[in-house]
């Protein structure tokens, strides 16, 4: 009977999932449940939960997880003090006169709130209200203008400094450092390849990319680069603080975060936003956020308690080490589980569930865990695209009219920037180097 309780637990916490119930407390629900059961059939040492209030305090003092919070408040600020705004406003007048140029704008501009956010909601919104209006007024494909939307949005989710990365690592037991200078280079490359399928588009299919009219076009180019260098340069200095003080060993992610914070409050005091309102809403976000987080935390810390208490760690671990293919065998796995499952749960609430489960056997079959790190950070960030519940996907739609934009619309222009994400998962485990290069 041991034999199927730890299985057991899975199919009863995904079934709650699944059923809409909220997954910390599907997660912690079911722990309970199961350990209640295992103490009264004789197969679960009830001594084992006095471990966890031990364990919530060692999640509630992690020093690396406190790097969440700034980084989320980073961002926000940036959004609610409308920096956001004027990067999409300028560069859309810089690219605007070049066939595609509004689309690549919002990959350059995608790419760098990623760089200075890691919040992929906050870039979708942003993105979806101030460009996605300019875009089908000027003709573009709506399939085109919502794709390029949503997947710009989720590269803050694999260019550092990401808070997708900063729980990968605490999952997988690695330095944030590590992670973060691991994934730069396949997270440029994403963004490269994103902005090269817009470039294919304008050319192939024309009409659905179209130049802006020589009427909006800005009258004087002096002036515009005048503008865009000081839209654009203080941003860049505080992305480069901030990563750069990470990558050269000069700060922790949590003190270069706690610098980046400080950093978009000056920005944003610099021009004037630094209001009540602005501030709020930041710390709204951010509160909810990161309050999320530690709540599938402590739930997901519980359920492998349990697990382990019923040694469904064993089980697992002897099934995926004793896959045919070994190495090869373990990672065509752990790709095709985190995809499937990124069409229906978050994230965050994949790598809680399924990463601590991956771990143990990839360090027996000697993976190198900061490669395997970026390689399923990348396919994580098909859950952000993938229907029918990808959050950018939701966010688009929430911010889109539905008279202009419809859902299928949306769901057609992702389609295209998934199998990019997926040419991008196989480059990065066909060339190694992409993330070892900078270590």
């Amino acid at each position: 009977m041991i034999d199927l309780l730890g299985p057991l637990m899975f199919v009863v916490a995904f079934a709650l999932i699944f059923g809409g119930y909220p997954v910390a407390f599907s997660l912690a629900g079911t722990a309970l449940a199961f350990a209640a059961v295992g103490i009264g059939v004789g197969l679960f040492d009830v001594g084992l939960l006095y471990a966890f209030p031990e364990r919530v305090y060692g999640v509630l003092s992690n020093y690396v997880l406190l790097a969440v919070p700034f980084f989320i408040f980073m961002g926000t600020v940036l959004e609610k003090s409308r920096l956001a705004e004027d990067l999409l406003t300028t560069m859309g007048a810089l690219f605007g006169p070049m066939r595609g140029g509004l689309a690549l704008s919002v990959v350059i501009v995608g790419a760098m709130l990623a760089a200075a956010t890691g919040v992929v909601g906050a870039s979708v919104v942003a993105m979806g209200l101030i460009s996605l209006p300019v875009m089908l007024r000027h003709g573009y494909a709506p399939s085109l203008a919502a794709g390029v939307i949503s997947a710009s949005g989720t590269l803050g989710q694999i260019i550092p400094p990401s808070v997708v990365l900063i729980v990968l690592a605490d999952q997988l037991g690695v330095s944030v450092g590590d992670l973060f200078v691991g994934a730069l280079l396949p997270g440029l490359m994403l963004a490269g390849m994103y902005a090269a399928w817009v470039i294919v588009v304008a050319v192939v299919w024309p009409e659905a990319a179209p130049a802006l009219p020589p009427e909006e076009r800005p009258d004087g180019l002096g002036a515009l680069l005048v503008r865009v260098a000081l839209v654009m340069v203080p941003p860049l200095v505080l992305i480069l603080l901030v990563l750069g003080s990470i990558f050269a060993g000069v700060a922790t992610p949590t003190e270069a975060g706690a610098l980046g914070a400080v950093g978009a409050m000056g920005l944003a005091a610099l021009h004037g936003r630094l209001d009540q309102e602005a501030v709020t809403g930041a710390l709204d976000e951010t509160t909810k956020l990161t309050t999320m987080v530690v709540f599938l935390l402590l739930g997901s810390t519980l359920f492998s308690l349990v697990f382990r208490g019923l040694y469904g760690d064993v089980w697992i671990e002897d099934l995926l080490t004793g896959l045919p293919g070994g190495r090869l065998g373990l990672l065509i796995v752990a790709n095709l589980v985190v995809f499937v499952l990124g069409f229906f749960i978050d994230f965050f609430e994949i790598a809680f569930i399924i990463l601590p489960l991956l771990v143990p056997a990839a360090r027996v079959l000697g993976i190198d865990l900061v490669w395997f790190g970026v390689l399923l950070g990348l396919n994580l960030q098909t859950s952000f695209l993938t229907p029918p519940f990808g959050f950018a996907l939701f966010y688009l739609r929430g911010v889109a009219p539905p008279e202009e934009l419809s859902t299928a619309d949306i769901y057609r222009g992702a389609l295209p920037f998934i199998a990019i994400q997926a040419l991008a998962v196989a480059l990065v485990w066909a060339f190694p180097g992409l993330v070892t290069a900078l270590l």
